[in-house]
């Protein structure tokens, strides 16, 4: 998925492209779990969630959250994601799904949180963008 780490002040940013808003989405996700380990071994079980929220940036923002939360409740590393985004107005719903690492099993950096400074998502040339700045 491609994304990129972008340093930010005393933050972190990725910025990502996907051809689905779905794709956009596990590629931040993808860009978070980057920011906080290097080596993702194979371990951990695949668990699904999903999200609601009353806008497209609001539902990423959400969606990044959650995964935060998952990390910090089931001590778990979410890795290779998988989500699809539907919805229109006022209601969007993301389907995901992600691998849970074992916090045990690898080394990982703290990030603290999702950030609205500076985010962006929008449609650009038939393909989708966005820029999310986490706190470390």
């Amino acid at each position: 998925m491609p994304f990129e780490l972008r340093d930010h002040t005393a933050d972190i940013a990725v910025e990502a492209t996907g051809t689905t808003l779905g794709a956009v989405f596990a590629a931040v996700a993808g860009g978070m779990t980057a920011a906080m380990a290097e080596e993702i071994p194979a371990t951990g079980d695949r668990f699904a969630f999903t999200v609601t929220a009353e806008g497209r940036e609001a539902l990423l923002f959400d969606y990044l959250d959650r995964l935060i939360y998952e990390r910090d409740v089931r001590q778990i590393l979410p890795v290779d994601h998988e989500a699809s985004v539907t919805g229109a107005s006022e209601e969007w719903t993301v389907e995901a799904s992600a691998r849970g690492v074992p916090l045990a099993d690898v080394v990982a950096r703290d990030l603290k949180a999702v950030t609205y400074s500076e985010m962006e998502l929008a449609e650009r040339d038939g393909e989708w963008y966005a820029y999310v700045v986490f706190d470390v």
